[in-house]
Parts: structure tokens; C-alpha cells; sequence
């Protein structure tokens, strides 16, 4: 009889200790707290991933928000929400994004993103090269650039990707001269010659459309100046598609580094490469945001 109970409450134990180990019941929460629902869809990719899925993205108001809206529609149709969060700075995307509050945004190009994470000690990563938005030198106090003054005010951004950019297409435009192996992001310090003595204007990207009345020129990124109204074809002098900055300045889709296979980032990716967006970026900026997809 010892032996007979014994046997009894060993089963017991083990049928509840099989219990404990077991996953929970269907239904049930199995989310990671603080995880964004994309995530917890793609831990399990058995259950239908993106049904019933928001995907947080951050973006610039101008084209990327723009440019979401279209995917939005999209996902829609797959059950999927995409809740766009619109940022007018360069900085707290990232951080937003690498801290897990969005799962992805769409606001910079790969360079900047590259720098970015060397400086801030971020993990970020591509999952998509979407657009690029042409770099433009617009007229402010002066209206053509034969018409430059010495001493002119020539602005450009101040964070060292985007005011690299810029003092690569002055260059390009025989404005200055910057030393050999400056590469991509080169400063004011690695200006080699200036001999009609321009002034180099560093300021705030998205302050420079707004500060033309005080400058001679300046040279804008391509979603600001779409933001303050500004035609790429007004522009005195842009970028070619096909030179350095096509492929160095190419707007991607980031991720924190492990989200790449993401279920929902990948259908958001698809969304976003496809011939809708395509046709909507070709048809609404007029050659200030070029598809690369």
C-alpha cells in the first residue's frame, strides 16, 4: 500500500511540474513587458504575425510622413495599423527608436544614420534604401550664384553629415576648394581655399528655408525645403542622382538591430517599395524625392 501511494503522489508531482514548464494557454499573454505588439507578433510566427498588429513608425512630417501614408493604406488591407509619429529633429528619432518606443523610422539618410550610431553608440540598421532627396542651393539675398558678392553668407546645416554634404556641393559648384580626403563629412576646417573670402554659415538644418532673408544662399536638405515650399527645379544648383550622393544620401527604413526579420517590418517594408509609393513619390514631388526602389 507504502509503495501504492508512494506511486500516486509521484505522478502527481510530475503531472504538475509538466504544468509549470508548459506554455501558456491560447489566449493567454505571453508578451514581453515593454515590448511593442510587431515584437511580440514575430516571437511567434505560428499565430498569423501581422493580424491585429500596430507598427510605431517616427518620421519627419515632410516626405516621409507623407510618403507613410500611402503604406498605411496598404497595411490596412493586411490587418496591420501603422501609427505614424511625426519628429522635426534629427535626434530623437533614433532614440525613440532604439530605445523601443517605435519600432522603426523613416526620417534620415544612411550616412547620417552610420555616423549616428558611431557617436551615440546606437544599434540601428537598415532594412530598406527607399528615396533620395536631392541636395539644393537656393537663392536668398542673391539670386544667381554668378551674382555672389565676396564676403557673401552662405548657410548650411550643422550636423556633420548634412553640412559635409553641403560643403561637397559648393565645391562642386567652384565655390570652394576642400583638401584632398576630406570624404563625406567634411567641416569648415577642411575648407583649402576660399579666396573670395564666403562666409560659412553653420546652423540648425530645419532653420536654414526659414533664414534666407538674412543669407545670401543656402543649402538645404530636400524634405526641409519641400516643408518651406521650395521647388527643387527654383533650385541654383543640385546634386546629380547618379554622382556620389545618390548612393551615400540614400533615405532608409531603420530598425534596432534585431528587429530586421520582423514580420511586420517586413510587410512594412513591402508596403513602402511598392508601386503605389513608387508612383506617389514621382508624381507629388517633381524630382525632390527620387525613388531608388
Amino acid at each position: 500500500m507504502k509503495k501504492l501511494v508512494t506511486l500516486l503522489l509521484s505522478g502527481a508531482l510530475t503531472l504538475g511540474l509538466l504544468a509549470g514548464c508548459s506554455s501558456a494557454p491560447a489566449g493567454g499573454d505571453t508578451q514581453t513587458p515593454g515590448a511593442s505588439p510587431s515584437t511580440a507578433a514575430s516571437a511567434q510566427p505560428s499565430a498569423a504575425p501581422t493580424e491585429n498588429v500596430t507598427i510605431k513608425v517616427a518620421a519627419s512630417p515632410t516626405p516621409h510622413a507623407e510618403i507613410l501614408a500611402v503604406a498605411k493604406d496598404i497595411l490596412a488591407e493586411q490587418g496591420i495599423t501603422l501609427d505614424i509619429i511625426e519628429f522635426t529633429d534629427y535626434i530623437q528619432p533614433n532614440l525613440v527608436t532604439e530605445d523601443g518606443q517605435v519600432d522603426a523610422n523613416y526620417f534620415q539618410h544612411i550616412t547620417y544614420l552610420n555616423n549616428f550610431n558611431a557617436e551615440q553608440a546606437t544599434h540601428l540598421v537598415s532594412v530598406a534604401d527607399l528615396h533620395y532627396e536631392p541636395f539644393g542651393i537656393y537663392a536668398g539675398r542673391t539670386a544667381a550664384l554668378a551674382d555672389l558678392k565676396d564676403g557673401a553668407q552662405i548657410g548650411v546645416p550643422n550636423d556633420p553629415t548634412n553640412g559635409g554634404r553641403a560643403l561637397l556641393l559648393l565645391q562642386e559648384q567652384g565655390l570652394i576648394t576642400l583638401e584632398d580626403g576630406a570624404g563625406l563629412e567634411p567641416t569648415r576646417l577642411d575648407i583649402k581655399d576660399n579666396p573670395r573670402g564666403f562666409e560659412i554659415v553653420e546652423m540648425e538644418a530645419a532653420q536654414l528655408p526659414r533664414s534666407l532673408d538674412s543669407l545670401d544662399l543656402a543649402v538645404i536638405n530636400g524634405n526641409y525645403a519641400i516643408q518651406a515650399g521650395l521647388n527643387v527645379a527654383d533650385a541654383l544648383a543640385i546634386e546629380a542622382a547618379d554622382g556620389t550622393a545618390g548612393t551615400a544620401y540614400v533615405n532608409v527604413l531603420a530598425v534596432a538591430e534585431g528587429r530586421e526579420e520582423d514580420p511586420a517590418i517586413q510587410a512594412l517594408v513591402a508596403a513602402l517599395e511598392s508601386d503605389a509609393v513608387k508612383t506617389f513619390m514621382e508624381e507629388t514631388y517633381g524630382g525632390a524625392v527620387v525613388p531608388v526602389f
